[in-house]
């Protein structure tokens, strides 16, 4: 078998750069060790957030929701997305200095960030009554996916509608060098000749990497989510609310109240120590967890603390040292490049890093330039300062404190 590009893992990031990269022009092939979209990307919470940290981050997320709402014009297949717009709520006085800041910051960037009074908090939200006393800004372009699958089934039509093939539980077991340039993919089934790799595994980014002898600075770490039985009490026109002194997200799903925090000691899982066989489905999962973190909202949103769970799920985030995604070539392997360290954002961010991604594949000048998200920036680093910073990174997700020290 041949293929222009091969792509590694059919996860968002994988599957929007496969799709990009075949319209223009590639045979594109995506070999995925499950399914399509079910490890990460099918227990994402499907949130879309236009503010963002630096200028080019918040050029992604808003390229992204632009593309989310317009798939079907582009992409020539339906995709429901849920435009309910967010509420950015801080109640600590250092939180709401940050999100002063961070609202200056995004409108000087192009996003739409409004601040919004205790009675506009009130009357729009049923399942989170503040105390007037909170800082809240709306977010209008901010929207969601209800159901994280229906993503990764649009990538995979629109993808097949361009002619990229999708090989599911089929496993990569090797990178073919020749001149240190990638001349192949070796798969459990058959060899498939390519130039070009592009490793978008998710957690297992860094052993397919280390296929090639290359290293991407990347740690996985956990992350979990609930949704609760259905609520007469919750209206499901409601926007998204992140509370940012509480590191946590709400939003509605299923009838229900679906809620998602950021634990400040996470649990970091790295695959290459579990078996083989070891996929999302093995990861541990704590719901003590998640009770903590609603403890911090409980008297806003009692439905969080205290509602009974219908589901409880977890995916493994892909964490960088510098928090921001690692998007490019490997230096050191010509051919092999990498689509990872989602950080929190991959699923939503998935759309313009696949288009940017594919568009520096495929030498396109017209592309966002993402030069700045390339693997080369960091240098060697051990396993354990990956986790320390990985893990760092995700518990100051939302934090005053910005960047590590």
């Amino acid at each position: 078998m041949n293929a222009d590009v091969v792509v590694i893992g059919a996860g968002a990031l994988g599957l929007s750069t496969a799709l990009h990269a075949a319209q223009l022009g590639r045979s594109v092939v995506v070999v995925e060790r499950q399914t399509a979209g079910s490890q990460a990307s099918g227990r994402a919470a499907g949130l879309f957030k236009s503010v963002q940290a630096d200028e080019l981050r918040t050029e992604l997320a808003r390229r992204s929701i632009d593309k989310a709402v317009s798939f079907a014009d582009w992409a020539g297949v339906p995709l429901e997305v849920i435009r309910s717009g967010s509420f950015l709520v801080a109640r600590t006085g250092e939180h709401q200095a940050y999100l002063r800041t961070e609202a200056h910051q995004s409108r000087g960037w192009g996003a739409d960030v409004q601040e919004a009074s205790p009675a506009d908090l009130a009357g729009r939200l049923s399942y989170y009554h503040g105390d007037g006393d909170e800082l809240a800004l709306w977010c209008p372009e901010d929207a969601y996916i209800e159901e994280p699958a229906s993503l990764t089934q649009a990538y995979l039509a629109a993808g097949r509608r361009h002619g990229a093939e999708v090989l599911e539980n089929e496993t990569v077991t090797g990178i073919t060098l020749s001149g240190g340039r990638v001349t192949a993919v070796e798969t459990t089934a058959r060899t498939i000749t390519t130039a070009v790799a592009v490793d978008a595994a998710g957690a297992w980014t860094r052993q397919v990497a280390e296929l090639a002898g290359a290293q991407v600075a990347v740690a996985p770490v956990r992350h979990q989510l609930l949704i609760t039985e259905p609520s007469a009490d919750l209206d499901p026109a409601d926007p998204i609310t992140r509370v940012v002194d509480a590191a946590v997200y709400l939003r509605p799903a299923r009838g229900g109240l679906m809620f998602g925090g950021f634990e400040a000691a996470p649990l970091p899982l790295d695959p290459r120590a579990e078996p083989s066989s070891f996929s999302t489905d093995d990861m541990p999962l704590d719901l003590a967890v998640l009770r903590k973190l609603a403890g911090q909202v409980a008297a806003e949103a009692p439905l969080a603390a205290d509602g009974p769970v219908a589901e409880h799920r977890g995916g493994l985030f892909t964490m960088s040292p510098d928090g921001r995604f690692v998007a490019g070539p490997l230096p050191d392997v010509p051919g092999l490049w990498v689509a990872s360290g989602c950080n929190g954002s991959g699923f939503s961010s998935s759309l313009a890093i696949g288009e940017a991604l594919a568009g520096w594949i495929c030498g396109r000048p017209d592309r966002l330039d993402i030069g700045a998200l390339a693997p080369a920036r960091f240098g060697p680093l051990t396993d354990e300062a990956l986790i320390t910073d990985g893990i760092w990174q995700y518990a100051h997700y939302y934090d005053p404190a910005g960047s590590q020290p």
